[in-house]
């Protein structure tokens, strides 16, 4: 792709604010959330959204579902579902060492990793660790948009907060589940968590609420146990039972086409075509 073309991307309509003076080759609006559904959005979000839809000429959406609600607001609009750094993740599946701050927690350990706020059902977390006292649930990422007295406490419930993303894969590796405790809510509507390809491509069994893209997909394809309060732990423990390398060629194989490599080759091709399209000069009728 030339580099002399400017192109304004978009992760927010509330970029808008700053930045409608640029006359830019390509307007791309990257709806990865639906932003205006998240605690404390700023109600004049949705109206900002309408703008921006309006200038831009390109729309990719981070999941299915997000596509399905947006598709009928644009022209130009395409999925793109969660990519993966496969080469990054599968380095959970070498041997290292365990980090200082996860060395002394016992085994089985399911883990989480991301934002912790509003869309972490914590009353689901604080359910697992009473009911299931021998399994040790670790939680990472940083809390934000909620109180972090409102987060439930337990001996089995270990909150190790923020980590940098190149040390992801050495805390996976010491993990004998993955877990996306994520609540039902408007905020949890249309997510297509990347976390879902990551903690598979770490070799790790993957459990989860029934957020809809993760159901359509990795649910549907055998890969990711769904799982609500009432079969959590029937699921969770029959899980950890069985050999952590179970799924491996199946993973491997649905991965396979999902690099950020792939996915950026796409994208770029649609941008191509719309900078062509707007090139395109309308033939005059003759007097």
């Amino acid at each position: 792709m030339p580099h002399s073309r400017l192109i304004a991307w978009y992760y927010t309509p509330m970029a808008l604010r700053f930045t409608e003076f640029l006359d830019p080759d390509i307007c791309v609006y990257d709806c990865m959330d639906e932003l205006s559904a998240f605690k404390n959005a700023p109600p004049e979000l949705a109206q900002m959204e309408k703008a921006l839809l309006r200038r831009a000429d390109l729309v990719f959406t981070g999941g299915l579902s997000l596509f399905e609600t947006k598709r009928r607001l644009h022209q130009a609009i395409y999925p793109f579902p969660s990519s993966i750094d496969v080469k990054h993740f599968h380095k959970a599946r070498l041997p290292g060492k365990d980090p200082a701050d996860q060395a002394g927690i016992p085994h089985p350990r399911v883990g989480y990793f991301g934002v912790i706020d509003e869309r972490l059902d914590a009353g689901l977390v604080a359910l697992a660790a009473r009911t299931m006292p021998d399994v040790h649930f670790v939680m990472i990422g940083p809390v934000v948009k909620i109180d972090p007295a409102i987060l439930p406490k337990a001996d089995n419930l270990h909150w190790l907060g923020a980590k940098a993303y190149c040390d992801l894969p050495d805390y996976l590796r010491h993990w004998d589940a993955g877990w996306m405790p994520f609540a039902l809510n408007e905020a949890t509507r249309f997510i297509s968590p990347t976390k879902t390809p990551e903690f598979l491509a770490a070799g790790l069994p993957v459990i989860s609420t029934a957020i809809v893209d993760v159901v359509r997909s990795y649910g549907a394809a055998g890969l990711v146990e769904i799982a609500d309060s009432d079969d959590l732990e029937s699921k969770l423990r029959s899980m950890l039972l069985r050999p952590r390398e179970m799924l491996l060629p199946q993973v491997d194989a649905y991965l396979a086409d999902m690099s950020w490599e792939r996915t950026w080759t796409a994208m770029a091709a649609h941008i191509e075509g719309a900078y062509r399209r707007k090139k395109v000069v309308p033939l005059r009728r003759s007097a």
